[in-house]
């Protein structure tokens, strides 16, 4: 198993529980298909440029170890949720 650290925009115009159903979603899968060492929620910041007409987003990050391929599911299940703005998964040595 590999260690890996994401981090993802939730908009910031969903209530607080939609928010906590996206995370919970999220650490669900990666729970199910590893193990997650850290999981932190940094708050509501603004963002460097607009994305998707939105200003501000909160951030989250989580490292975790899976297999390789639990990757790509993860990254469709970013895509396909509404609620998230911009992804990021990076292998860590």
């Amino acid at each position: 198993m590999n260690k890996y650290e994401t981090v993802f925009l939730v908009k910031n115009d969903i209530t607080e529980e939609e928010r906590n159903a996206v995370v919970d979603k999220i650490e669900k899968y990666l729970k199910e298909n590893g193990n997650i060492i850290k999981s932190e929620a940094l708050g509501l910041k603004k963002l460097a440029y607009e994305i998707r007409k939105y200003k501000e987003a909160y951030y989250y990050l989580l490292e975790f170890e899976s297999a390789p391929e639990t990757i790509i599911e993860l990254e469709r299940i970013y895509r396909i949720t509404d609620e998230v703005l911009k992804f990021i998964v990076v292998r860590k040595d």
